[in-house]
């Protein structure tokens, strides 16, 4: 049977690596004592050097192999070491690495000294100079460095289950599971047996015992009564596989899966026979500071934003493989995933492109098992075409993964189109124009299924403090995106980019080295376009305006558009508490979306025709006029209001000063009495939110942590806290750019400074275990604000070898 032990704890690093570190009387005495997942070097939020991560480091750690153990066979597995390294144990090589994206094993069962500590040294190399994918150009992407994923030990018996690739589909109302089984190490008397039952469940049942005569076997069940796997329901299956000899269990593998049917067609995605139009986001996987170097639970809280907070049914893994905790999560959550081998834009020499088709292979081997994936990227992305070397790459997916299509990303129409969907980055609109190509401008097969890949990102870069009428642009070009592919039946989905601000190098971003890009900051803190996703869901009310209703913050002091974000069936606008006018689902003038925005074009309702001595048809025309006037400004009304205004001149001998006056009164909002707005979002005939637009008297600071029971399993915890500064009626401060500071207690750390500056209203922090158990606290504090004060449990149970 498997015993897996974890190496995660008691390492030493150097960002120096030396030929010195691997003998066995070296004085670790220098380096830094460090747990995994680390990263080469903590980096700035803003303004530093890509330079700084870029270096040949060194990993040593003692390894303890107990006599026991002798006779067993001894994998040792590095999950992500970025970029190239070299492993060596008790100072021989035993293995190498050239993808800092992917695992790799080495068998050192006959390297090991039992019964005594044995040293395990890992050279990492995280120059962007090595050529690898997916350097030898520029990378729109900081790659970081370091052992920034998990390392384990597996102790096995000699004959031992090697892979186990388990694919469940739909047969009617059955399921089929087709198990692919590699075993390692020979013997007499093998046979497989496999059972299964739902996850959560408490017994398996026995799917069948097959006799295993050579190294492969395939087997297919029949499988009753079988819920499917999806987007809303995705049902997960535990599928236990036994490796058995003479009635003796050798070794066992429990694989998560579901059953699913997924399929691309020329008119676009289908899932168990049901067309879903695939509305996603793009993810890297870094962090403020650390880079790559996250635990399992911040891997798994992105997916549940993207899924629960930003409410999309898909993710693309740009620009490679992410961690299996990710997408492990998906696969729980039902989240669909395009994944892909790493690369941008550059395809190099002959060696380069050789390692490209051994990370097809390992990203196709290593995580075929998750139901989530539903596509392979096999082709560099935004490279340019090369049949011979994808044709390489086509070939390797589908020989080891022949239930999933490929797909390739790039950046030009009409590319010579080996894999299986069409996948293209659309950034044709500009904010002026159509939102996305037509499939059939694109494709150069219209017979195969399209894709966009990616939409926006650099086309409408946008911070979280930028003025009001950029943040409603940025989240207009999402809505325009969305809305126009939603039109296209022939067009699967769209990857919007991105999920979140990223750091990256000096060649992109805004010379700050970060690509403001997100539709949230790099906390994963919402900026005004995450509301467009966030309003296509279902679950929980959304109800957001594109503007905090300040005419100061518009050039003219005209209002421009004002749009409301809301998935509810109707909103309902007060203005100091007089109705003015309630908004249905049916008036937005983006018709392919379930939740299109809301354009505000009343802001008067009967307080004219209530309030003033006008007739009827007057005041219905200085209504339509004084709400023109708002939206377009003087400048830009339109002609029908030129005659209107006409009209009052010479029918009703108005003066301009009248109408300036009404202006005032009625849209202005200027002089010494305040205006307060209020919405109420309505569905099924209830409010279900509100919201108040009034001049704020009070900051306060809110800050919610995703988790706060702090449990160390295979390594060290850690939670994410993000904080806004909000005025007493819950609105964001979008120009409080204010400093915070925190002070930690009890077995916890903080990772990233003690002070930071919110940027938009908004920043966040993180807090690590330290490998004990108790009490913690965090207290957040800034000079306008009463102070916060989180608390956290830290339950830690280390396991040591």
């Amino acid at each position: 049977m498997e015993n897996r032990v974890y190496l995660n704890d008691d390492w030493k690093f150097s960002e120096q690596f030396t030929e010195e570190m691997l003998g066995d009387g070296f004085d670790v005495g220098n380096m830094i004592p460090v747990r995994l997942p680390h990263t080469a070097k903590e980096t700035p939020l803003h303004y530093f050097d890509e330079s700084v991560y870029q270096m040949v480091s060194g990993y040593r750690r003692d390894v303890y192999i107990p006599e026991e153990w002798k006779g067993k066979r001894l994998l040792l597995t590095i999950d992500g070491a970025a970029h190239e390294s070299e492993v060596y144990w008790n100072g021989k090589k035993i293995g190498e690495h050239h993808c800092g994206y992917t695992a790799f094993t080495m068998d050192i069962s006959d390297d090991a000294v039992y019964g005594i500590r044995n040293t395990l040294v890992v050279k990492v190399d995280s120059r962007e100079s090595v050529n690898i994918p997916p350097f030898g150009f520029v990378i729109d992407y900081m790659t970081y460095g370091g052992l920034y994923r998990e390392v384990w030990l597996d102790i096995k018996e000699k004959t031992y289950l090697k892979d186990v690739f388990v694919r469940g589909d739909l047969s009617g109302d059955s399921g089929r599971l087709i198990s692919e089984i590699t075993a390692e190490g020979g013997g007499e008397n093998l046979s497989v047996r496999q059972k299964i039952k739902r996850c959560g469940e408490s017994g398996y049942r026995l799917l069948g015992e097959c006799e295993l005569t050579g190294t492969k076997l395939v087997l297919d069940y029949t499988v009753e009564s079988v819920l499917p796997w999806d987007t809303v329901h995705p049902v997960c299956y535990e599928v236990c596989t036994q490796l058995i000899q003479d009635e003796k269990v050798l070794d066992e593998n429990v694989t998560v899966t579901g059953f699913r049917h997924a399929e691309f067609k020329a008119d676009g995605f289908y899932l168990n026979g049901k067309k879903v139009k695939l509305r996603g986001l793009n993810r890297h996987q870094s962090y403020p500071y650390v880079g790559y170097a996250m635990p399992e639970s911040m891997q798994r809280m992105d997916a549940d934003i993207l899924k629960y907070e930003l409410g999309v049914n898909a993710v693309r893994t740009s620009h490679y493989p992410q961690s299996h905790y990710f997408i492990d999560q998906c696969d729980r959550i039902g989240l669909l995933v395009f994944m892909e081998i790493p690369g941008w834009q550059h395809i190099g020499d002959e060696a380069w492109k050789d390692q490209a088709v051994i990370n097809v292979r390992d990203m196709v081997m290593q995580y075929r098992n998750h139901t989530s994936i539903i596509l392979w990227g096999v082709r560099i992305n935004e490279s340019q075409d090369d049949d011979d070397f994808y044709r390489r790459t086509n070939a390797a997916a589908h020989e080891l993964d022949p239930s999933r299509p490929t797909g390739g990303v790039r950046a030009h129409k009409k590319s010579s189109l080996l894999e299986d969907v069409y996948t293209y980055n659309d950034f044709v609109h500009d904010g002026t124009n159509q939102g996305c190509e037509k499939k059939a401008a694109v494709t150069s097969d219209p017979k195969k299924p399209y894709l966009i890949s990616e939409y926006n990102g650099h086309m409408y870069p946008t911070k979280a403090f930028d003025w009001e009428e950029h943040r409603a642009e940025h989240a207009l070009r999402h809505v325009r995106v969305l809305d126009a592919a939603a039109a296209e039946g022939d067009i699967a989905g769209s990857f919007g980019w991105c999920m979140f601000d990223y750091n990256t190098h000096k060649d992109f971003g805004s010379g700050d080295r970060i690509c403001y890009h997100g539709v949230m900051d790099m906390f994963r803190n919402p900026k005004l376009a995450a509301r467009v996703y966030e309003c296509q869901q279902e679950e929980h009310t959304v109800l957001e305006l594109s503007s905090s209703m300040d005419i100061g913050e518009h050039p003219g002091c005209n209002r421009g558009e004002t749009y409301i974000f809301t998935n509810a069936d109707s909103v309902r606008m007060y203005k100091n508490d007089r109705f003015i006018k309630e908004y249905k689902r049916e008036d937005s003038p983006w018709k392919h979306l379930p939740h299109g925005p809301l354009v505000i074009d009343d802001y008067i309702g009967d307080a004219i025709e209530k309030d003033e001595h006008f007739t009827t048809a007057q005041g219905k025309g200085i209504k339509d006029a004084l709400n023109a006037t708002a939206r377009y400004g003087l400048s830009h009304l339109p002609k029908s209001v030129y005659v209107t205004a006409l009209k009052m001149l010479l029918l009703y001998h108005m003066k301009p000063t009248d109408a300036v006056v009404l202006y005032n009164r009625y849209i202005g909002d200027w002089g010494g009495t305040s205006t307060t707005y209020r919405f109420e979002a309505v569905s099924d005939g209830g409010v279900t939110a509100e919201l108040i637009k009034k001049p704020m008297t009070k900051v306060v600071l809110f800050a919610r942590a995703d988790h706060t029971g702090l449990q160390e399993k295979s390594t060290y915890d850690v939670a994410a806290i993000r904080i806004e500064a909000r005025d007493e009626y819950g609105n964001l401060l979008s120009f409080f750019n204010e400093p915070v500071s925190f002070e930690v207690s009890g077995p916890v750390e903080l990772i990233g400074p003690s002070v930071i500056s919110l940027e938009g209203g908004m920043g966040g922090t993180y807090i690590k275990t330290t490998g004990e158990s108790g009490e913690a606290r965090l207290v957040i504090r800034n000079a306008q604000t009463e102070p916060v004060e989180l608390r956290f449990a830290a339950a830690a149970e280390r396991q040591r070898l």
